[in-house]
């Protein structure tokens, strides 16, 4: 028999049960229903996210094209005529140089009275003052550092690894800082060209001073990359002024030279990798490249942006003549130049079948100016600048082509 207490729990267990199509039934269909419903909600908002990110992705193509184009333009405007030979049209290559030839260039200079020309220059003019240059097998500067264990050679004008290190810089810099240079003929030529007012700006990414101590003017010269002339300190509430001299003091003491004042690091005032190139020299590009009659590019490898790009924006059919030791390497667009499909290093094309403006001079730079000077009938001028350190009187102006001996070096 069942007690009446489990008679209870039985009934109580039976009252649970509950038939088919009981109100639990209903209540199982119904959130059924209203999941099914959630679901489509979902389905339904997930298919909206969808397309308006379809729609935010197509907008943001959109700005990203109008943004290319732009910064294309600059980059025109920058580095000057994109793609080489095959962006200038058969119309505008016009040979205006009697024979492509360093004798070539000299007659085109009287014939046409080139009062436009300018000047760009990099270590390779200084070599004969007993500076080196960065990049020559054997004796650059960039080929004598592995005592430093720098992270890579051009890490000594890092102003990243500067601001951690300076004593490589100034340990390699020292004998630079120490020395008394003297101007090449190379820089008295440019010199000779602004005395004969023919010069209409002189580029130079040099930061030794020479330019100057060979009397080229200032407001003649663009100092893309700095001077050594100046110093101040990198607090940047302090920023004191110090001279060469006080400078060379240190570094004779073999000290890294800090502020009297916060005793923060002393830095020169040139440009390192890692920092913009002075407003000027942009300025001066955008104005004057455009007016060039003639481009004279002077012991440069052609290798560092944007100075090397600023032979491709003179007007295409401005003569480019190249004096300078070994032919520069060939030159890739840079990481912004590739994104934008358009290549920032050199065009010139001296060693092209299709080239029909661009000279090349290979051999030291003193000698391509001299042989050129000497076409011009200047070279007795040239030696007394040389020979007076630059103290020369007036010469009255002769500019006739002279055919008396044959220049060295290829042309």
């Amino acid at each position: 028999m069942v007690s009446q207490q489990g008679y209870r729990k039985t009934r109580s267990k039976d009252q649970d049960v509950k038939p088919a199509g009981s109100s639990q039934d209903q209540d199982v269909s119904s959130d059924k229903a209203q999941k099914k419903e959630l679901d489509m909600d979902m389905i339904s908002a997930a298919l909206n996210a969808s397309a308006d990110l379809d729609r935010q992705w197509q907008e943001m193509q959109d700005k990203m094209n109008r943004i290319t184009l732009g910064m294309a333009k600059v980059v025109k405007n920058m580095y000057g005529q994109p793609g080489g030979m095959d962006s200038i049209s058969e119309e505008d290559r016009v040979q205006v140089l009697e024979d492509l030839t360093l004798q070539g260039i000299a007659k085109y200079i009287i014939d046409n009275n080139c009062t436009n020309i300018i000047t760009m220059a990099g270590a390779g003019i200084s070599t004969s003052a007993g500076i080196p240059d960065f990049r020559s097998k054997d004796t650059g500067l960039y080929n004598n550092l592995d005592k430093y264990n720098l992270p890579s050679p051009t890490s000594i004008f890092s102003i990243d690894y500067f601001k951690e290190n300076p004593e490589p810089f100034y340990k390699v810099r020292a004998t630079k800082l120490l020395g008394e240079y003297k101007p090449t003929p190379a820089h008295y030529f440019i010199r000779l060209l602004h005395e004969e007012g023919r010069l209409l700006r002189h580029f130079t990414q040099n930061i030794d001073t020479l330019d100057k101590l060979a009397g080229i003017p200032e407001d003649k010269t663009v100092l893309a990359h700095g001077s050594l002339e100046h110093w101040f300190c990198m607090n940047i509430d302090c920023e004191a002024k110090y001279t060469m001299k006080w400078i060379k003091r240190e570094v004779a003491a073999d000290k890294i030279p800090k502020c009297t004042k916060c005793q923060a690091v002393i830095r020169p005032g040139i440009v390192m990798f890692g920092e913009n190139l002075p407003r000027r020299f942009g300025e001066r590009a955008g104005e004057d490249l455009p007016k060039c009659d003639l481009l004279i590019i002077l012991g440069t490898s052609l290798a560092v942006q944007p100075f090397a790009s600023l032979v491709n924006r003179v007007p295409v059919t401005t003569p480019r003549l190249l004096i300078n030791r070994d032919k520069p390497a060939e030159a890739e667009a840079d990481a912004l130049g590739m994104f934008l499909g358009i290549p920032t290093g050199s065009t010139l094309r001296y060693d092209e079948d299709d080239n029909y403006r661009d000279v090349a001079y290979f051999g030291k730079c003193d000698d391509g100016c001299m042989d050129l000077a000497q076409m011009l009938n200047l070279k007795e001028r040239l030696e007394m600048l040389i020979k007076s350190g630059g103290k020369t009187s007036k010469v009255p102006k002769t500019c006739e082509v002279s055919a008396k001996r044959k220049p060295q070096g290829k042309k």
